[in-house]
Order: C-alpha cells, then sequence, then structure tokens
C-alpha cells in the first residue's frame, strides 16, 4: 500500500513539475499584422510600403498557459485598442503604456485585436513583450524571471564605429584649428574668464570651426542619449514630435545629433531675443561664449563614459544606466552653474531684472532638458 502511495505521489509531482511552462513565455503578438480590404471584404497581410495610409491594423490572437497576456507600447494621445470590436483601451496622453489583457481573453479561443488611431498610423513596431516576464495564465505557482537586458551587437558596432569617427573628427580639429581647439580644451584658456575673447570664441557661432566644433560635441552628446535610451520611442520629445518610425540605430543617432547641433546654435538667436526683451543685450554674448566654452570643454569627457558603457553594459546594465544619466546631469548643471559664475564677474546678480533674465534662459531650459533625456 505504501509502495502505492509513493508513485501516486511521484506521479502527481512529476505531472505538476512537467505542467509549468519552461523559461520566458512567448509574446502575445507577432509582427504579422494585418489590414482591412472593403474592396474584397477581408483582411490581407500588410505591407508598409502600400498601406501607410491605414489608421487601423489588426492581428488574431490566442492565449494559453504559456503566453504573456501583456503588451508594452508607445501611444499617442487618442490611441484605441479594440478586442471583438469592443473597446478596452484609450490612450489619454502620448506616453509608453503596459497593458494586461488576461481580463479579456480566455485560454483557446481565437481573438480580433485592433489598434486605431484617428488621425495616423499607429506605432505598431513599438508593440512588445514587456521587460519583465510575469507568471502565465492559470499557472500555480509565481515563477520569477528577470533577463538581464543585452544590447544588440549591431547598436554596439554602430556605437563603436561612431566613436571611431568622433576621434578622428576631434583629430581633425585638434590638427587644422589647433589654437581654436586650445581655446576650448586646454586647462589654462578653460579655468580663466580672460580668455573667453580668444580663438573660437571670438566669433562663436560666425565661423566654420565652430560650427564642425559643434557638430562633433552633438554626434558625440547623441551616442550617450542613444546609449540612455535603447529604443526610440523612450524619448518623451520625439514620442510628441514624430511619429512611428522603423529607423535603426544610425538613424537615431543622427536624429539626436541634429536635435542636439540645433539647440546649441539656435539658443544663440534665443539669447538675442530674450536679451532684447530684459533689455540685457550686452552680456548675450559674454553669455553665449561661457555656454558654448564649458559644453564643449565637458563634452571631451563623453567618449570615455561611452567605452564605459560598451564595456560594462552586459556585465553591470544598471550601473552603466546611472552612470550615463549621472553624466548627462552633471554636464547641464555644470554648465549653467558656469554661466552664472562667469556673468556675476562682471555683471551684479542682485539685480532681480538680470536674475530673472538668467532664470528664463539657463535655468527653466535646463529643468527642460533634464526632464526630456534623464527624468523620463
Amino acid at each position: 500500500m505504501r509502495t502505492w502511495a509513493l508513485i501516486v505521489c511521484f506521479w502527481l509531482i512529476g505531472g505538476t513539475a512537467f505542467a509549468q511552462p519552461a523559461g520566458p513565455l512567448k509574446p502575445l503578438l507577432t509582427s504579422d499584422w494585418l489590414v482591412f480590404k472593403a474592396q474584397s471584404n477581408q483582411l490581407v497581410p500588410y505591407l508598409p510600403e502600400f498601406h501607410e495610409e491605414h489608421k487601423a491594423l489588426y492581428q488574431w490572437i490566442t492565449v494559453d498557459q504559456f503566453t504573456n497576456p501583456k503588451i508594452a507600447f508607445a501611444a499617442r494621445a487618442q490611441l484605441c485598442i479594440f478586442i471583438d470590436n469592443s473597446l478596452v483601451f484609450v490612450a489619454d496622453s502620448t506616453a509608453r503604456y503596459t497593458l494586461d489583457l488576461s481580463a479579456y481573453l480566455k485560454p483557446g479561443k481565437k481573438y480580433l485585436l485592433s489598434i486605431w488611431h484617428p488621425d495616423q498610423q499607429p506605432n505598431y513596431p513599438s508593440f512588445k513583450v514587456p521587460q519583465q516576464e510575469i507568471a502565465a495564465l492559470n499557472s500555480k505557482q509565481n515563477v520569477i524571471f528577470q533577463p538581464k537586458p543585452k544590447q544588440p551587437d549591431a547598436h554596439r558596432s554602430a556605437l563603436v564605429f561612431f566613436m571611431v569617427i568622433i576621434g578622428l573628427v576631434y583629430g581633425g580639429l585638434r590638427t587644422t584649428f589647433h589654437s581654436d581647439f586650445s581655446s576650448i580644451f586646454k586647462w589654462s584658456s578653460f579655468s580663466k574668464i580672460s580668455t573667453l575673447e580668444e580663438g573660437l570664441l571670438v566669433k562663436p557661432i560666425g565661423n566654420w570651426s565652430s560650427i564642425l566644433f559643434v557638430l562633433a560635441f552633438a554626434l558625440s552628446f547623441s551616442l550617450l542619449i542613444v546609449a540612455i535610451h535603447t529604443d526610440l520611442e523612450d524619448l518623451t520629445l520625439l514620442n510628441q514630435l514624430f511619429t512611428a518610425t522603423q529607423a535603426d540605430i544610425v538613424s537615431k543617432i543622427l536624429l539626436y545629433a541634429l536635435m542636439v547641433f540645433l539647440f546649441v546654435v539656435l539658443k544663440y538667436l534665443f539669447l538675442r531675443l530674450m536679451g532684447f526683451v530684459f533689455g540685457v543685450e550686452e552680456m548675450v554674448l559674454t553669455q553665449y561664449r561661457e555656454f558654448l566654452r564649458t559644453l564643449l570643454g565637458m563634452g571631451i569627457f563623453v567618449p570615455f563614459i561611452l567605452l564605459l558603457y560598451l564595456g560594462l553594459s552586459t556585465t553591470a546594465p544598471g550601473v552603466v544606466y546611472w552612470v550615463a544619466n549621472v553624466a548627462v546631469t552633471v554636464l547641464l548643471v555644470f554648465t549653467v552653474l558656469r554661466v552664472f559664475y562667469t556673468v556675476s564677474k562682471k555683471y551684479s546678480l542682485k539685480n532681480l531684472h538680470l536674475f530673472s533674465y538668467l532664470c528664463a534662459t539657463e535655468v527653466i531650459p535646463l529643468m527642460i532638458l533634464l526632464k526630456l533625456i534623464v527624468f523620463v
């Protein structure tokens, strides 16, 4: 009798063990989307080259105990998700969302999931499995599974390629524009206020050398942003300015570099406008010179942060992410503090009018940049 009892127990334990899913759960959605053809009254495979005008995309889904019922996606405001023509979700703002569909799905049944936006095609490439796996449907055990994020080899190759380009660009600038290079990166020049009118800083926005230096900084800083935000949809600013994109890592780097370059160049026009409004036109050039010198000078440390990222991104991704965010924060905050210090040496900050001008042109933009890049 005891022998039969032991056999039954082992059989029950073995059956329970084999019933549990091993490894990560399979995703609910695939990359095979459908569109509705009114002429034939049927769903046909979605082709990006021919169906860009469609604002609704469809996909047949089924769920079982091995399927993850959660989906994560980037959505614009008013994006709607339907299951069998029943509304289950509406995006109230532009953001990233994680949606659990287990309440609307029954194992073994086939459902038609559709995503729709009233103004444009939804960002269908962003629909994926959340980073943290969850327990299977109807599972009796809570399995903790936390995969280590790993940067794709293509991303690492692109970052290495652009770092080599940045090294060559800085080397070429040092050889071609030696005096301009020294006015930015030489410590004796960087630490003195009296050198603000030397080299590149004489005409900070009106010569080719300054444009090339800003381009080099923009490219290196864009690599750091990409290292922090591995997905394009993770950056709130791009969610609000651009529609869905399938651009690869190179396109992301170039896009960020263009935005950083335009920010640095257009800030001069912004300072001129604000200086006219506040009646402090005489200090605009001094302020912009210090802003440009500090930003470019601190940018020399960005490649070292990227080397740390490439070396530790697979073994200690959390540490590297934290270091990269701290580096961006220190660079931006130190630039603002240095501008305040330089301006205070020539003008009295006890003037409330002048202090308000600096807050409007330095502190508020700093808060916006930190929110968009770091605290997303």
